[in-house]
């Protein structure tokens, strides 16, 4: 996808979506002409990557681009999201009386942005407070608060939290990812900016990739999927999987880059347009996480596994992902060369996928033994996706097959 060096595009992510989507102008840029003229806002909280903060000097030029709106900057915040980094920056924004935040980073600053501006606006200070605030909770907080503070997020990976309202955040203490929905809010405003993201590590930016690959085979694969679905996922599917093959091979590539992300989008349609649910492989990746194992990189390890053991529920829809990757014609070069043909098994054809982009493919590349896996079935029954996933999951002997298939 090529646009023009200077001509920024603007434009709703989706039809009636919040989530306005800027590309074209770099990021600094953009985001002072968003801050001054669309939000109107003099007091700009930044949450920013600890690595891009270290290694580059982009925080620094967002910082002089917003010169004195900027009331102060959160350097950094663990993968997963934790309670106790939610709790002390909406605690620092509080204070600083901030009147916007900006995101500049992945998944986990995204996430944790929404979650803030619900802690903010509802004075939560303590664990026992952000208990009360998200989904399962089993004592909510009466007449929880809307928040009041817009967010901005300028993303380095294609995890594409972005695009949705959902934040999920893990309890420090018992190391479970909670999932706060409603009435937290996604950005108002997504900054692209594909240069950008060439200082987000191959590993992080390839692996969130096949997460956004795991949005729309999930979304495929579901029993529930519309055709509208299927459409909007197979688009992200055609932008995503040549896409980062192109990365792969030249990581400055721009275009292949841009056509990344906006694979992400379509690939986020699946849950906040069409209101299709996930499957076991979002589901219990949301529990990897909290064990050290990157948000993307939950799905290298477990999507193909769960495609094999869904595959008696729901094979016709397993064939249309097949289908696509056969129908382009990089992708298609890469199966082939892998000794794999047109009938290949979906979840072969991932592994497949996944290994030539240099992907982790088990739990024991991240050192996760037999004795994790009980505990890890357990906080997995809890979430949200494991009902619906096409062969549901409601016992932990369940789980723990598909476990034991990721081994390694």
């Amino acid at each position: 996808m090529a646009i023009e060096p200077g001509e920024e595009v603007y434009r709703l992510a989706w039809e009636d979506s919040k989530a306005h989507i800027s590309y074209g102008l770099a990021f600094p840029e953009a985001c002072v002409k968003h801050v001054t003229s669309t939000f109107k806002a003099s007091r700009v909280y930044i949450i920013a990557s600890g690595s891009l903060s270290r290694n580059t000097n982009h925080v620094k030029r967002l910082q002089e681009a917003l010169g004195e709106r900027v009331v102060g900057t959160r350097y950094g915040m663990q993968p997963h999201t934790l309670w106790s980094e939610i709790l002390e920056i909406a605690k620092d924004a509080g204070k600083a009386d901030a009147d916007l935040l900006v995101t500049l980073g992945a998944g986990s600053l995204t996430d944790g942005a929404k979650i803030i501006a619900l802690a903010m606006a509802n004075g939560a200070e303590t664990f026992d407070d952000l208990d009360g605030l998200h989904a399962d909770s089993r004592n909510p907080k009466p007449d929880i608060k809307s928040p009041t503070v817009p967010i901005i997020s300028i993303p380095t990976s294609l995890s594409g939290g972005e695009y949705n309202h959902r934040g999920g955040g893990s309890n420090d203490h018992n190391h479970r990812k909670y999932s706060f929905s409603h009435p937290t809010k996604g950005p108002a405003l997504v900054i692209l900016d594909p240069e950008l993201t060439t200082t987000t590590p191959d590993r992080w930016w390839l692996s969130t990739g096949i997460r956004a690959i795991d949005h729309c085979t999930e979304a495929i694969c579901s029993l529930q999927s519309t055709p509208a679905c299927d459409t909007d996922a197979g688009r992200g599917l055609q932008l995503l999987v040549p896409g980062l093959l192109r990365c792969k091979k030249n990581n400055q590539d721009p275009e292949a880059r841009l056509d990344c992300q906006m694979g992400a989008i379509e690939a986020m349609k699946a849950g906040s347009l069409h209101g299709v649910a996930m499957g076991a492989s979002h589901g219990i990746g949301h529990q990897l996480g909290p064990l050290g194992v990157g948000h993307g990189e939950t799905s290298c390890i477990l999507l193909p596994a769960v495609c094999k053991y869904n595959k008696p529920a729901n094979a016709d829809r397993q064939h249309k992902v097949r289908d696509i990757f056969w129908s382009e014609a990089e992708v298609a070069t890469v199966l082939s060369d892998s000794g794999l043909d047109e009938q290949a098994d979906l979840g072969d054809c991932l592994d497949c996928i996944f290994r030539f982009l240099g992907m982790p493919r088990s739990l024991k590349d991240f050192g996760i033994g037999e004795d994790k896996l009980d505990a890890l079935a357990e906080n997995s029954l809890h979430d949200r996706w494991l009902p619906t996933n096409p062969r549901p999951l409601t016992e932990k002997a369940q789980v723990l097959e598909i476990l034991k298939m990721v081994m390694g």
